[in-house]
């Protein structure tokens, strides 16, 4: 898998309307931000270009005018932006970064309950995995407790 460099405030605000769009030229992307917040179109296509140089989109040079597209998903941008963060600000621990952002905005209802539904998911791959690697262990174990000669090193 290629190194995904980490977006800037204004490069991921442009990846979230290429993700939208699925691609597009800068007068695509330019169209679509001014409607947010007034930026110049000049700023837009630098932006893009440093992406390109960034790896963050591909540009299509085929068309008169260049059709960018996201290198990333945007799932693989945010996991690699969450791992950066979860490294560099909670020392690597996903309890602190959770209960920090809950702290900082509060969870809805709704979103309470979907977060008790992944961690009951992830309980079960869990619970699930253990069992798998209980009956792994106890199939490579003789009728004495010792591993079989299969599993020996000899």
């Amino acid at each position: 898998m290629r190194h995904q460099p980490q977006p800037t405030e204004a490069e991921y605000a442009i990846l979230q309307v290429l993700w939208r769009l699925g691609a597009g030229t800068v007068r695509d992307v330019h169209r679509i931000m001014n409607q947010s917040r007034e930026i110049g179109y000049t700023s837009v296509l630098k932006t893009l270009q440093v992406m390109t140089e960034k790896g963050l989109v591909i540009r299509n040079e085929q068309e008169r005018a260049h059709v960018y597209t996201p290198a990333f998903s945007e799932e693989t941008t945010q996991g690699g932006i969450l791992r950066d963060l979860l490294r560099r600000v909670f020392s690597g621990s996903p309890q602190r970064l959770v209960m920090r952002a809950l702290e900082v905005q509060p969870a809805t209802p709704e979103e309470r309950a979907e977060i008790r539904r992944l961690l009951d998911a992830l309980d079960q791959q869990g619970e699930e995995s253990r069992k798998d690697k209980s009956s792994e262990d106890q199939s490579s174990r003789d009728k004495t407790g010792q591993p079989s000669r299969e599993d020996s090193p000899c």
